[in-house]
């Protein structure tokens, strides 16, 4: 009976491990040049969406600095249900502008059905390129 019971957690842990994690990715898109430290109001990238986590009804955005955090460049949330493409422009949000250099940039999507959070996903990338 123990056995049994090594062998049922086992294949839970193995379908657990198995499972599709949520991600985005992105690109720029055509934003104005920027190295002021004066971030432009700018469209929304183009984001590619995997294994958005079921039940999702909207995913909130957000864009952090990484190497000058507590700026806020904003970010939306959009309505969605399933995994694909969200076209550039669905919310706008302060351009990265980073002050005479190169800096990481991170957009966290934040996946939820109401007030309940059912996954994160981050990607990163350098501005400028």
């Amino acid at each position: 009976m123990r056995l049994l019971s090594l062998s049922a957690a086992a294949l839970i842990l193995s379908a657990t491990a198995s499972a599709a994690e949520f991600r985005i990715s992105f690109a720029w898109g055509d934003i104005p040049a920027c190295n002021s430290g004066r971030p432009n109001v700018v469209a929304s990238p183009r984001f590619v969406i995997a294994d958005l986590p079921d039940g999702t009804t909207l995913v909130r955005f957000r864009l952090k600095d990484l190497d000058a955090p507590n700026y806020n460049h904003g970010g939306g949330t959009v309505g969605m249900s399933g995994s694909g493409v969200l076209p550039a422009g669905v919310f706008t949000y302060k351009s990265p502008c980073p002050p005479g250099g190169v800096h990481t940039y991170e957009w966290t999507a934040t996946a939820r059905k109401g007030n309940k959070t059912l996954g994160t996903a981050k990607a990163r990338r350098t501005y400028p390129e």
